[in-house]
Parts: C-alpha cells; sequence; structure tokens
C-alpha cells in the first residue's frame, strides 16, 4: 500500500496530471460495472434519439451531454460512498442504511434534473 501511495504522490507537473487521468479513467471503468450507471447511459442514449426527433438545437443537446456528466458524477460519489460504507460496515446497520439512502436520494435528484430537463425539450408545451 505504502508503494501504491508514493507512486502517485512522486508525480509533478504534466505527468501529475497524465496520472490523474488515468485513475479518472480506471474510475470510470469500476463505475461503468456497475448496473445504474449503464442504465443511465442508456438513457441518455435514448433522450438522444428523442431529441433528433424532435428537432432539438445544438445547445440542448450540450445541456442534455452536461447533465449526463452530473447524473454519473453523482453517481459515482453514490458507489464510492457504497463502497466506503461496506468496508467500514460490513453488518447491516442503521448507519449504513441510512448513509446509503441518502446517497441514492441524491442519485434520484440528479436524474430527476435530467429527465425534467428531458421532457421539456421533447414535449410540445
Amino acid at each position: 500500500m505504502e508503494e501504491f501511495r508514493k507512486k502517485g504522490m512522486d508525480e509533478k507537473g504534466l505527468s501529475h496530471v497524465f496520472a490523474a487521468f488515468g485513475y479518472s479513467m480506471a474510475g470510470a471503468r469500476v463505475l461503468m460495472r456497475e448496473e445504474a450507471a449503464r442504465l443511465e447511459i442508456v438513457l441518455f442514449s435514448i433522450a438522444v434519439v428523442l431529441f433528433a426527433v424532435t428537432g432539438a438545437v445544438f445547445w440542448q443537446y450540450l445541456v442534455l451531454l452536461g447533465l449526463l456528466l452530473f447524473v454519473l458524477c453523482v453517481e459515482a460519489l453514490n458507489t464510492a460512498l457504497e463502497l466506503v460504507v461496506d468496508r467500514v460496515s460490513p453488518e447491516i446497520s442503521d448507519f449504513g442504511k441510512q448513509t446509503k439512502d441518502i446517497a441514492s436520494f441524491a442519485v434520484f435528484c440528479a436524474l430527476t434534473i435530467f429527465c425534467g430537463y428531458a421532457l421539456w425539450v421533447i414535449l410540445p408545451f
């Protein structure tokens, strides 16, 4: 563990940026093993198709992409929190349940914003 910690701390300048990018991509690979994240990508794909059918403009696609990144960010934090709770408190406890429930609610809020925006663009009001 100490060797891993030193390797990341030795990076300076541009090599630090490349190392951080590598760690981020490793995190993305972990996240994509989660079914929820894969379903969010599917939801985004469906929204893109519906945007095309309804004639959405370029900036609306950009906002949708930004909201997808927001949803994935919250999903990543939720997944990380669940991993930590499972490590620290492997037994079933109120602490673990409440922590996971709150993180799940954060994902729900992010998805509500995403879906609300998509429906606002897709449905004629």
